[in-house]
């Protein structure tokens, strides 16, 4: 799941708690889980020929081309040589690179759905980030909770097996673990974007990932493989441009006409999106820890997300 930064200049007066979606909002909304869960599909088919790192430069290198269209189509600009590309790279850093390489190189001994599940504890490492990092979000009781309960979930997830023997599917699923974290020191990271157009922050944080991945590919993973099949052009497409650069463009309406709180519901379905795509494409099998560890999170995120116990209040 991608962490990225709100834009005041962008949002309408939206109340974040009691705002009701339509029809319209709850479609973009499927559809956002749908191509964001979508992600861990196409990563899985484009593992199995390409490197990791090449496969985040593909990812991160068509996005930014795509962005960079639509931010002039819209009449956007992007900013002169200053001080914001530096924080640009930093963002890129921390919300493209680190997680995007970790997630990839996860799935090359994890399954997709696993992965997916994993991916949800981003809201919980950001809630706890926020707590450590800023003054003006502590945790409370409930989201305090909710943390230890989300830890509990993930503890199920890589199974009593971890404290006996470490292998490379434990590792993977420790790899997507802090991809999450990563994705919630971005959103900290993140606030200081306030002030700029968030399409435009979207395309300099991919402009510079791609900048920075281009010598990694090179220095780590040469020579490169330049003859994948179709079916592996496919995925890559599909996870740069569906995945990637629509989905970010879907994020912000969503986020400017719902608001951040109705938005965080698509955490609960992306692993619902990706595990249908690794079932029922890819023939995965999901383990009774799997299913148990993912529900045990879900619950956890409830009592961050907090709507449920105020409804039950009224």
């Amino acid at each position: 799941m991608k962490t990225m930064v709100s834009n005041n200049s962008e949002k309408k007066n939206v109340d974040p708690v009691n705002h009701q979606m339509d029809i319209k909002e709850w479609g973009l909304l499927l559809f956002l889980s749908l191509i964001w869960g979508g992600s861990f599909f196409f990563v899985e088919v484009t593992v199995k020929e390409l490197t990791p790192l090449t496969i985040v430069l593909g990812r991160v290198g068509l996005a930014s081309v795509f962005l960079l269209f639509f931010v002039y189509a819209k009449g956007l600009k992007m900013p002169g040589i200053s001080k914001i590309w530096g924080s640009f790279l930093i963002m890129g850093i921390l919300n493209n690179i680190i997680p995007f390489s970790l997630i990839v190189w996860g799935q090359t001994h994890i399954q997709s759905s696993l992965a997916s599940i994993l991916n949800a504890t981003t809201p919980i490492f950001t809630v706890l980030m926020a707590h450590l990092l800023t003054k003006d979000e502590k945790l409370t009781f409930n989201r305090g909770l909710g943390v230890f309960i989300g830890w509990i979930g993930a503890a199920v997830l890589i199974g009593v097996n971890a404290l006996k023997v470490w292998d490379f599917k434990i590792i993977g699923q420790i790899a997507v673990l802090g991809a999450a974290l990563s994705y919630a020191c971005a959103a900290i990271y993140g606030r200081r974007f306030k002030e700029t157009n968030s399409i435009v922050v979207a395309t300099g944080m991919l402009i510079g990932s791609t900048a920075m991945m281009i010598p990694m590919v090179f220095i780590f993973e040469a020579p490169l493989n330049l003859t994948p099949s179709l079916t592996t052009w496919g995925a890559m497409i599909g996870l740069s441009l569906i995945s990637t650069s629509i989905a970010y463009v879907v994020y912000f309406r969503l986020l400017a006409s719902a608001g951040a709180t109705n938005l965080l519901l698509v955490t609960f379905l992306i692993p619902v999106s990706a595990i249908f795509l690794g079932v029922t494409i890819l023939g995965e099998q999901l383990k009774w820890n799997d299913i148990g560890g993912m529900i045990i999170i879900f619950m956890g995120l409830l009592l961050i997300d907090g709507r449920v116990l105020k409804f039950r209040k009224k």
